[in-house]
């Protein structure tokens, strides 16, 4: 028997929520010179790239930087790599970004990676918020936000992660 499963965005919703939260970063940091997108491998690196395309759209004159946060999810301990160096981010603003945020941990341990360096402003942006927070990590920029159940699960799929055809967000 097939798995029962819910849309919760199709292709059209995730594209205007996508627009809709570059529109919030940029009247966020409209001030800024350079924005760092600090994403979450690989479906949160794919959402990162859909929003600094719209961001380069809104302001051309924002140097907008995406680095890849490669995050090992099933260890307890952090252990965290980048693509490209942190001190990109000094002094900077940094918006962490993933598809979905769930328990918190995965940003969190996003947030670790720098905890060192000084940052100007550091602020969270997700597709899909579901508001099972474990850690002290929240939103700031969401697509939707969700009550659901913890048994249910939330998947993104994008077309550039080998998704369907089309983008969509189910709920399993």
């Amino acid at each position: 028997m097939a798995e029962k499963r819910t849309l919760i965005l199709n292709q059209e919703q995730i594209r205007q929520k996508t627009t809709r939260i570059a529109y919030q970063i940029w009247e966020d940091n409209f001030d800024e010179d350079f924005i760092v997108l600090g994403a979450i491998a690989e479906r949160g690196y794919i959402f990162a790239e859909r929003l600094k395309k719209n961001l380069e759209k809104i302001c051309p004159d924002k140097d907008i930087e995406i680095i890849k946060i490669l995050i090992d999810k099933n260890n307890r301990k952090l252990e965290a790599s980048t693509d490209k160096s942190i001190e990109t981010a000094k002094n900077k603003v940094l918006i962490l970004v993933d598809d979905v945020l769930n328990s918190g941990r995965t940003l969190a341990y996003g947030l670790g990676v720098f905890l060192n360096t000084p940052l100007k402003k550091m602020r969270t942006a997700v597709l899909i918020d579901r508001s099972h927070h474990l850690f002290p990590i929240f939103s700031d920029y969401y697509g939707v936000r969700l009550s659901t159940v913890l048994k249910e699960h939330i998947h993104v799929s994008f077309r550039e992660k080998g998704g369907s055809e089309e983008d969509a967000a189910w709920l399993y």
